[in-house]
């Protein structure tokens, strides 16, 4: 099953039942490591198995995130060790630099 269809529920559920910290994580942008785990450049998203994010009090896991320019991807594989930055911008998270 697409990981991004399990995640989509979640983003509702955070904006829906804390709409005060929705607007919150909307302004603020957040940091973290990860493994690339696979990438889907037609739609411009990637699978990362990203460390614990502190800024958001996440554990470890996988997700489905988009990217903000699809040319990012273009020096992503599988399996890659990566930094990144990203925000929430309406109900989906976007990677807005990766390295």
């Amino acid at each position: 099953m697409n990981r991004s269809v399990l995640l989509a529920p979640f983003v509702v559920f955070m904006a829906t039942a804390f709409p005060a910290s929705a607007q919150a994580l909307e302004r603020q942008t957040h940091k973290a490591t990860g493994v690339v785990k696979s990438i889907d450049r037609a739609a411009a998203r990637l699978v990362l198995r990203h460390e614990p994010i502190e800024s958001l009090k996440w554990p470890t896991m996988t997700m489905a995130f988009a990217v903000k320019d699809k040319a990012m991807l273009e020096k992503l594989s599988p399996e890659k060790k990566v930094e990144f930055e990203f925000v929430l911008e309406g109900q989906q998270f976007v990677i807005t630099s990766i390295k």
